[in-house]
């Protein structure tokens, strides 16, 4: 059996990697100062800048969990956790910068040049360890020796996506049961547990073992904890929640006590800076370029029909909170004065001329800009409802209430696959969670360029 070349030294790399990082910084602030600047030798100031900033990616990447094993993880999630530190870094130097009222002694090329740099090499460094441990592991080398307790339905299903991400560096050596019903599971052999897992542990060629046994099970749990407790072996319990509807979910430690989320917004700590930034810079920037338009649209609706320009509607966002959403009135001030609240239907007339083109092209929803700059919607989310119809669709619809764990949103995942009007609200629903499971700021840039093409050939616009 191929044994691992480097896993007794997993602490030896994330040592080497947060002397390197600090190192890294020094040296790009060096070398930018020679190329920007004609000299290896910058004034003292320039030095201080440098020690402090090293001092700050010390203490930053590991709030950021950098410096922790990366083993299975994604490239895409390292370099994410990697451009949220040094967004943070930016906004420290930059803050420290103003605070001291020294922007005017340094090079804001420079400074520019130090963080690009910085990011640019802390980013190759880390994707040429995980180039050269995943060459390595294709190869059978730094491999982690794992069994699998349990051959049922959750046991497989761990098989299964270990095998198919053999550059996570987990070989499957076989499983075991306490009732087997077969002979070997994914091309392994299947053990019984008690005739043969502390013999093969005690043999010395497992190093890890892996508990995929269902929630009921926890005092056969505890039996194989004990089993193996004179044994250094690392044991890794694999929890039966899959058959859960699971809603960005994570593990996280409250109290000292280990608390799987099941459940739970992704807009927390960092991420909800990072969102709001993005609301706020975009909004001000499409609201001011935009600003021309609305005033054309505020004058034709004005002209249009009688009454005001801007039309409020009780809408529902984050956490179930109300709030006045803002659109262009599209129809006149008594379109529901005999009907009440009901639902907009493909084909209906209601709306005057000009709201039927603001509604197909979705521009009675600028004022919403305002809405996201007062902080009570996001540019990208799912869109909001009103009470009436929220409280009906959460009998009607399974989960329908998990899409307020975000803003609400002027555009969405939905929006941009034309789930809009009364397209299918149930698979609307199912594109808003999917947009909340798997949200990222690069997630939302993508859905804002989507944005504008499927309202061109959008027939559902509402």
């Amino acid at each position: 059996m191929v044994r691992s070349v480097l896993k007794p030294h997993a602490t030896l790399f994330a040592a080497i990697l947060r002397i390197c990082d600090p190192a890294l910084m020094i040296i790009v602030g060096f070398v930018a100062y020679r190329a920007y600047l004609g000299s290896f030798a910058p004034p003292d100031h320039y030095v201080l800048f440098l020690a402090v900033g090293a001092f700050a990616v010390a203490t930053v990447f590991p709030m950021f969990r950098l410096y922790e094993p990366q083993r299975g993880a994604g490239v895409a999630e390292e370099l994410r956790r990697l451009v949220f530190a040094w967004m943070f870094l930016a906004a420290l130097a930059g803050g420290a910068i103003f605070a001291t009222k020294m922007g005017d002694t340094f090079s804001r090329v420079w400074v520019g040049a130090w963080l690009v740099g910085g990011f640019v090499l802390t980013s190759v460094l880390r994707l040429s360890i995980r180039m050269g441990l995943r060459a390595l592991r294709l190869r059978g080398l730094n491999q982690r020796h794992v069994v699998i307790v349990g051959a049922g339905t959750l046991g497989s299903t761990v098989a299964a996506r270990l095998l198919q991400s053999p550059w996570a560096g987990f070989s499957i050596k076989g499983f075991y049961d306490d009732n087997p019903v077969s002979a070997s599971v994914a091309g392994r052999p299947v053990s019984v547990t008690n005739d043969r897992l502390l013999a093969d542990v005690a043999a010395g060629d497992i190093d890890q073992v892996w508990l995929a046994l269902p929630l009921r099970a926890d005092a056969r749990i505890r039996e194989i904890l004990t089993m193996l407790r004179d044994h250094p072996v690392e044991i890794r319990f694999v929890p039966d929640i899959y058959s859960f509807h699971l809603l960005n979910h994570s593990m996280t430690e409250v109290a000292g006590l280990p608390v799987i989320s099941l459940t739970e917004t992704p807009m927390s700590g960092v991420n909800r800076m990072v969102k709001a930034v993005e609301d706020y810079a975009f909004a001000s920037l499409i609201l001011a370029v935009a600003s021309p338009l609305m005033l054309l649209i505020a004058i034709g609706v004005k002209l249009s029909s009688s009454g005001p320009v801007l039309y409020r509607q009780e809408r529902v966002t984050w956490n179930g909170e109300r709030f006045s959403m803002l659109k262009f009135r599209t129809m006149p001030v008594d379109a529901e004065a005999a009907s009440g609240p009901v639902w907009m239907r493909q084909g209906e007339r209601r709306a005057t001329p000009i709201g039927r083109l603001l509604r197909r092209t979705s521009l009675d929803e600028l004022p919403q800009l305002i809405n996201v700059l007062k902080g009570e919607m996001s540019l990208v989310g799912p869109r909001p409802e009103r009470p009436e119809f929220v409280e009906r669709f959460r009998q009607q619809i399974p989960g329908y209430m998990q899409k307020h764990l975000v803003k609400a949103g002027i555009t969405g995942w939905a929006q941009v696959n034309d789930l809009r009007g009364d397209s299918g609200l149930e698979q609307r629903i199912q594109y808003d969670l999917y947009y909340i499971d798997n949200w990222s700021l690069w997630f939302d840039l993508r859905i804002l360029v989507l944005t504008l093409w499927h309202i061109l050939k959008s027939h559902n616009a509402r």
